[in-house]
């Protein structure tokens, strides 16, 4: 079959009709007409397997094209994408500020100026990407800002960014809450934690493989916990301590002066430490971007719903973040009067700072027995919340790389949609991709030698005991640095993009206020980068600088073979794409009594239109009416709404069109069939075998490229359909004719 890209498949003439099969039984399809195949009116499908049921049973039965509600089902209004994409971002609060709040050391009291900048600082990249989503509202975010405005080169490296750093938003959430849920139980982990946090992984690609909603459904409960539990204990530590506010601030101000003064500190170490913190802790802006990735979810009027979306993430972010790094300034000079830190306790116990912080909180309000429930219930919501941040990397990753492929950077059949309109592929990739790296990252480790030391040194003082245990567990904040990079090399991106089209706007009125904006986030998130790597490069940051190389590298060679391919195709399209035939058109019916050959097409083409002229010549004379079948494929690129759709339609009838009108000047009585949906080789074994019944004596006819020196990645980049479909069809008792395009080498 004719059939290079998965995309363009569909059919319809001039004057289209849109007829059920069930009215073809009774009279032969009319010229001119175009007649679509509905699901309903189908001839009847087989047994389904033993697999097909399990399938369903997990993934759900498929959605309807038809049915209009079905965009309702799948998109999301600003609450539930705020829920879905949000908790990314609000998740990252569950590791970003105790990194930051960590490398403070001795100087904590420097955490009141890191919220505040951390809060002022999702405050400027939430703006930028708001208006990020305003100029380029059919989404994409800093793949397309990139491709668009710093060309397609560079459009690749940040998608290729973001595919990673999607990966990495799944592993880094999970093993986060893995950390998280076993320091609860206060297990000590082992492989078994691996293996749970794998379970979790492969439970997400389920969820997830039902459908954007159901999953988000599914987790919202755990989201508005989150939001409930973590207020309740920010609030209430800064209430504990509000009439110590006079006195915090004057002793922040004297520990700043004395270091400041200090000759073996000085202004320059404490703007450092401040600084290379403050870069440490990106962690926390992970997750902001995802909105503009995922636009095509988004109910409408799109733009105003992800916009409403990025306002509630802003909030919720900036006030957790900034919120629990006061709460851990405040604990910590608790901890300080009983001669400890935050830091060693967590090396005591194994318990992440959110954990001792909830516990601290829990125990100086409320009565023994309620404190321990809060704790659990407070830090249960933020291991389950962790899994809904996982779950914004199966939402945006597909996207991105359904984007991607539409542009040639990754293979084609990633920007499929499977029948409950999920991208299925993309999905499972983004799934895999993270269980690799949780495995790569998790294995016997030590806590840091100087930690352990200086953890057990002062334990001992206490008279208290202790003891290290090693533990086969995930490198969480190796992951962590390796994801913030990712995401501030796209951040970068998206900034430089959009500052050169807003320096070139110059007739808009808010043009002085969005260049500064975006000047501004460019030298921020320039400077973070930059710092994170340089502190973290032997730490993680070159893992994430190989990966991201490679997988750039590799989809710069993908594009270069299907530019190559499209170029040696051109020919054929130049000489038999406009091919012009100036005889009488045949309006004859098509007669069913009469040998038939049933044409499989895509897009009008030279390709097309080859196997054609071959089916012609493959039996001389024999074939008396010529029939074209073509599959609308709704797939990531044009699945955006009823609009969408009809363009497609009408794009694919068109083409359809131009195969009957040739057919019919070469002497053929000529008409087609149409079916819409998201699997090609379903709808067309579907298609063919209602030809079959209105023309028994019908042999189906397909191209397929084939190239000169085939290789083992020609096989994963080109679609196999023809090979597919012609093993169904023999089942069917339909017989199905394969004719080869050859591509010679240049």
């Amino acid at each position: 079959m004719s059939l290079p890209s998965d995309r363009s498949l569909a059919s319809t003439p001039a004057d289209v009709v849109s007829a059920r099969a069930d009215d073809l039984k009774t009279e032969p399809p009319q010229p001119g007409t175009v007649h679509e195949v509905f699901a309903e009116n189908e001839v009847p499908a087989d047994e389904p397997s033993v697999t097909e049921k399990v399938k369903t049973l997990l993934v759900g039965k498929p959605f309807d094209l038809a049915d209009k509600q079905v965009y309702n089902h799948i998109s999301l209004v600003a609450f539930l994408a705020w829920v879905g994409l949000g908790a990314d971002g609000l998740s990252s609060s569950c590791y970003g500020p105790s990194e930051a709040f960590e490398h403070l050391r001795e100087h904590s009291y420097l955490a009141i100026f890191l919220a505040l900048a951390t809060m002022f600082t999702v405050v400027v990249i939430s703006a930028c990407y708001s208006h990020i989503i305003e100029s380029f509202p059919s989404g994409g975010g800093g793949y397309l800002v990139a491709s668009k405005m710093l060309g397609p080169k560079i459009g690749a490296l940040a998608g290729c960014a973001l595919i990673v750093d999607y990966v990495l938003t799944v592993t880094v959430s999970i093993a986060a809450a893995g950390d998280a849920l076993f320091g609860l139980l206060g297990l000590p982990g082992g492989e078994l934690k691996v293996w749970t946090e794998t379970a979790a992984i492969a439970g997400l690609i389920v969820l997830n493989l039902r459908g954007v909603k159901e999953s988000i459904n599914v987790l919202m409960p755990i989201f508005i916990t989150f939001l409930a539990t973590h207020a309740v204990m920010i609030l209430g530590a800064l209430g504990m301590h509000v009439g110590e506010f006079p006195q915090l601030t004057s002793d922040i101000g004297q520990h700043m002066a004395a270091d400041v003064r200090s000759p073996e500190i000085g202004w320059l170490v404490v703007l450092g430490m401040f600084l290379k913190a403050y870069s440490l802790g990106a962690g926390t802006y992970t997750g902001i971007e995802a909105v503009s990735n995922s636009m095509a979810v988004m109910r409408e009027p799109r733009v105003a719903t992800a916009q409403r979306t990025m306002l509630y993430m802003a909030i919720s972010l900036a006030v957790t973040a900034g919120g629990l790094m006061l709460a851990y300034l405040l604990f910590e000079l608790d901890l300080k009067q009983a001669g400890t830190s935050l830091i060693l306790q967590r090396d005591l116990t194994g318990r992440t700072l959110n954990d001792l912080l909830t516990g601290w909180f829990a125990s100086s309000v409320f009565p023994a027995p309620v404190a321990q429930v809060f704790r659990w219930i407070t830090v249960l919501s933020e291991a389950t919340l962790l899994l809904v941040a996982a779950q914004a990397g199966f939402i945006g990753g597909p996207k991105c790389l359904a984007n991607m492929a539409h542009d040639s950077w990754v293979p084609h059949w990633l920007g499929s949609l499977s029948e409950r309109l999920a991208s299925h592929y993309g999905i499972i990739l983004i799934g895999l991709a993270s269980i690799v790296a949780l495995w790569a990252n998790s294995g016997p480790e030590f806590l840091n030698a100087g930690r352990v030391h200086s953890a057990l040194t002062t334990a001992a003082e206490h008279g208290a005991e202790s003891h290290v245990v090693v533990h086969h567990q995930t490198a969480v904040s190796s992951l962590v640095v390796m994801y913030s990079i990712n995401v501030f090399v796209t951040f970068s991106l998206s900034m430089i993009g959009m500052t050169i089209l807003w320096y070139r706007n110059h007739g808009h009125p808010a043009r002085r206020k969005r260049l500064t904006l975006f000047a501004f986030g460019t030298v921020l998130c320039l400077a973070i980068l930059f710092i994170t790597v340089s502190f973290k490069f032997t730490e993680g940051a070159w893992k994430t600088v190989l990966v991201t190389g490679a997988v750039t590298g590799i989809a710069l060679l993908i594009h270069r073979y299907y530019d190559d391919v499209r170029a040696r195709l051109r020919s054929l399209d130049e000489s038999l794409g406009t091919i012009d035939i100036r005889g009488e058109p045949n309006l004859s019916r098509p007669d069913p009594n009469q040998h038939t050959a049933v044409i499989l097409v895509g897009g009008y083409s030279g390709l097309g239109v080859h196997t054609l002229l071959n089916s012609i010549r493959f039996v001389p004379n024999h074939f008396k009416n010529m029939v074209f079948i073509s599959v609308g494929v709704v797939d990531s690129g044009n699945f955006k709404g009823i609009e969408e759709l009809e363009r497609l339609r009408k794009h694919v009838e068109g083409s359809l069109e131009k195969y009957v009108e040739l057919a019919r000047r070469l002497g053929f009585p000529s008409t087609s069939y149409i079916a819409m949906g998201t699997d090609v080789v379903d709808e067309l074994e579907q298609l063919c075998r209602v030809v079959h019944r209105d023309f028994p004596h019908s042999v189906v006819f397909a191209g397929q490229l084939v190239f000169q020196r085939e290789t083992w990645y020609g096989a994963l980049l080109h679609n196999q359909t023809a090979y597919s479909l012609q093993r169904r069809l023999q089942w069917d008792g339909v017989p199905m004719v394969i004719l080869p395009t050859r591509v010679r080498e240049k």
